[in-house]
């Protein structure tokens, strides 16, 4: 998974930066998401409310919630702390897993 990230954005910094302007960049309700393209390749995406990347024919393996009712009791307005907290719970093997699935790699 990191080595596939690396090779698509360049650092896990960069990956974890431009992840984070999908979700501050989603005006109001939504999801930020890291799916896999038909291509097999990653992209990082960005959904209004109850959309899914699955619409768009896009696996999603990774998924931020940035809907204020996940962040706003304890960040009020700040989705930016949240989301920099949000990386904190993100199971990574359960993310390489399904990326092998939707990959087969």
């Amino acid at each position: 998974m990191a080595d596939a990230i690396n090779g698509t954005f360049g650092s896990f910094a960069d990956f974890k930066e431009k992840f984070k302007a999908a979700g501050l960049g989603r005006f109001g309700s939504g999801w930020a998401w890291l799916v896999v393209n038909s291509a097999g390749g990653l992209e990082i995406m960005a959904t209004p409310n109850q959309d899914t990347p699955l619409s768009e024919g896009k696996t999603p393996i990774l998924g931020c919630d940035v809907w204020e009712h996940a962040y706003y009791l304890k960040y009020q307005y700040k989705r930016a702390g949240y989301v920099d907290a949000w990386w904190s719970v993100v199971n990574w093997g359960k993310v390489s897993e399904l990326y092998s699935a939707a990959t087969g790699k």
